[in-house]
């Protein structure tokens, strides 16, 4: 893998060459600064300062192609710094109405080279779009692969999905939070809030006074009109009990009604919003070839594949799952010298999105999925080298990485004897032996 790595590196490091023009930028919210290099570093032309607008992006291309006429540079090669999001327009007008490639840096790389620049911790907009430029000609750049069609759109709806999810938790929080001060006792009735019945005694009956005025009787008659199995009158006799001895908040009555009708009205539009964007999500889904297959995952499901998707796109541009677990910044670190060997760890340079998403798979398939809960025990019981249970889970997104990847791209289904494969079969035969 080293020499994988290495032998890229080379790569990209000869595509700089005499007839290149390579350019860096510094992005920002409205002004960006762009200033050119050649292969041995030499700074080429006066800065430009662009707006980010048409007229800015234009003058941008003008000024390249100009430099590169005068220079005799063939070929340009723009790189940028990928933090915010403001440089995604940007990078698609480049390439698509200009035909110029474009570059990424890391921006921890950025970030510990500024003073070899003038040997200063100083930070500027003109510096970092020179330090970009001269990570780039010396190959420490990658191409960046930004979505389009399908996976463009599964992008930004996983998005708004994860935004919209972490509000709809929010407010039921402040629900909870409702009850704690005006009808505690109501967890004692109802265990989950979100149940049909609950909701509608929320609506109609919300503080514990209004279900003590209107009794037993009344309360189990409100409840049919729309439930007809799973309440009775047991339920609702239990319920005002609860109101008549509540110890919850009285004053401020009227208002407390409003707050929770209007937290109510949250609660529906955010679980409305969730279910349209997940209809919309699944109709994507069944147009992307291999996510069938990598459906039949047990323990893997539609959120899981889409979320998947969104953040590394089409499968096909990725040779093996190695590629793809860098991406999420799960290969391993190990910090040595001489004789000192430090801890492994995992580089987390990579998607932080894409790291959660396989870890929050991952935990419930070591309990449901057969494979993965033997590899597990495997991982954390075995005698040389046993894992911790969060490692073994790490080791595991790596696992599904590797499944998905498989399955999406060559299309069939799940196997648990291709999962296990016939070595790690015979390991765990030998330690239950």
């Amino acid at each position: 893998m080293k020499y994988k790595l290495k032998q890229k590196q080379n790569q990209r490091i000869t595509r700089i060459t005499e007839s290149t023009l390579v350019v860096g930028a510094d992005i920002a919210k409205k002004v960006h600064v762009a200033r050119a290099v050649d292969f041995r570093g030499i700074e080429l032309g006066k800065d430009c300062v662009f707006h980010n607008d048409q007229e800015g992006l234009s003058k941008l291309a003008t000024w390249m192609k100009e430099l590169g006429q005068a220079h005799g540079k063939t070929n340009i090669v723009f790189g940028i710094e990928p933090t915010g999001h403001y440089w995604f327009p940007l990078a698609a007008y480049l390439q698509e109405q200009q035909q110029i490639q474009v570059v990424v840096v890391n921006p921890h790389h950025v970030n510990k080279t500024k003073e070899l620049e003038d040997n200063s911790q100083t930070k500027s907009d003109y510096k970092d779009a020179k330090v970009i430029a001269d990570l780039i000609r010396n190959g420490k750049y990658s191409e960046p692969k930004l979505p389009t069609k399908e996976y463009a759109e599964l992008r930004i709806l996983m998005n708004l999905r994860e935004k919209v999810s972490a509000s709809l938790t929010q407010v039921k929080g402040r629900i909870s939070n409702w009850f704690d001060r005006f009808f505690p006792e109501y967890a004692c009735v109802f265990k989950k809030w979100e149940g049909k019945a609950s909701l509608m005694t929320m609506r109609a009956f919300p503080m514990p006074a209004d279900i003590v005025g209107k009794g037993a009787r009344d309360v189990l008659v409100h409840w049919k009109t729309e439930v007809k199995r799973g309440v009775g009158i047991k339920r609702a006799e239990k319920l005002v009990a609860a109101a008549t001895a509540s110890i919850g908040l009285t004053e401020g009555s009227m208002a407390a009604r409003v707050e929770l009708s209007t937290l109510l009205g949250q609660y529906d539009l955010f679980s409305s919003q969730l279910e349209e964007i997940m209809d919309k999500v699944l109709e994507i889904l069944e147009h992307i070839p291999g996510t069938k297959e990598m459906l039949t995952v047990p323990g893997v499901g539609a959120i899981t594949v889409a979320g998947f998707l969104a953040e590394i796109g089409d499968l096909n541009n990725y040779d093996h799952g190695q590629q793809i677990i860098r991406l999420a910044g799960l290969n391993l670190k190990e910090n040595s010298s001489g004789k000192r060997k430090g801890k492994t760890g995992i580089s987390k340079r990579g998607r932080s999105r894409l790291r959660a998403l396989l870890f929050r798979a991952v935990m419930p398939m070591v309990a449901k999925n057969e494979e993965f809960k033997t590899l597990h025990k495997h991982y954390t019981t075995r005698s040389q080298n046993p894992l911790k249970k969060k490692q073994s889970i790490i080791a595991l997104c790596g696992k599904l990485i590797r499944v998905l990847h498989t399955l999406g791209t060559k299309q069939r289904e799940y196997s648990a004897i291709d999962v296990m494969g016939p070595v790690r079969q015979f390991q765990i035969q030998q330690e239950a032996a």
